[in-house]
């Protein structure tokens, strides 16, 4: 069983996985990154499984890397960081994965929020990247996903400045999708995993494969594999079921076929 990590299986196919170092403010070490990895691998196997939901505590979501860990590592030591096949692992996760924040998501855990396809902001999160202030810069994707989230002039700002931005600024810039009362993230959070979950898991899944490809490819390429995906759905159960049902005005019943 993981130690710093809930994982629940909730009705609609969904999983919620909740950070718990809360003497820490949620900080990431080796071990709760593995067991994360673990978590979403398994949430990745399991066909019943549609998506899933990321949170922390009110007070953080994640407040970075567990520094005393960090301190522990030379230069031999941040080669071989064993945390960095996790963060690829987060990276190839291929489901829906869904972020409520409140509280402090900053370096590594602003970071591990930009993993997320949709992000649910609390109005007293704050995102930064405060890692300029030790005398290093982010290590974990930042420098590339915030630029292509917030615009050049932000992800700058913020990087080489170290200092945070709050959820509105956060919402206006576009890191997030949605702000809401704290109380009210998780569940918001769940609502739209369920609404999303209720799809087509093929279509869902090559959607979100074709959006990322905007992320990180030419529009020429991004607009022949988004055909391409287009093209493959035509060929899927679900797709049929999909018109059958709007044809005669009722719910579709799609099973990933």
């Amino acid at each position: 069983m993981p130690q710093h990590l809930a994982v629940e299986t909730l009705d609609g196919g969904i999983r919620l996985i909740t950070l718990q170092r809360p003497e820490v403010l949620n900080a990431l070490n080796t071990a709760l990154l593995t067991e994360l990895a673990t978590a979403l691998d398994e949430a990745q196997q399991d066909p019943q499984t549609h998506a899933v939901v990321l949170t922390g505590s009110r007070q953080a979501f994640a407040a970075g890397a567990d520094l005393r860990e960090m301190a522990e590592r030379d230069l031999v030591g941040i080669l071989n960081d064993p945390r960095q096949r996790c963060w690829e692992q987060l990276r190839g996760f291929a489901k829906p994965l869904l972020a409520a924040v409140n509280g402090l998501a900053l370096g590594g855990g602003c970071e591990l929020a930009l993993q997320a396809d949709i992000i649910i902001a609390g109005e007293d999160a704050r995102f930064g990247q405060p890692e300029i202030n030790l005398g290093i810069m982010p290590g974990a994707g930042a420098t590339q996903r915030l630029p292509r989230c917030v615009g050049k002039s932000l992800a700058m700002q913020m990087i080489l400045t170290g200092e945070p931005i709050g959820a509105q600024h956060a919402l206006r810039a576009g890191l997030v999708s949605e702000v809401t009362q704290p109380e009210r993230v998780v569940e918001r959070a769940l609502h739209l995993a369920r609404l999303i979950a209720s799809k087509a898991p093929l279509a869902v899944r090559l959607a979100k494969e074709a959006l990322l490809k905007a992320m990180d490819t030419d529009l020429a390429s991004g607009l022949r594999f988004e055909r391409h995906a287009f093209t493959l759905l035509a060929g899927t159960q679900d797709r049929e079921e999909g018109i059958a049902a709007f044809q005669n005005k009722r719910q579709p019943q799609f099973k990933g076929q």
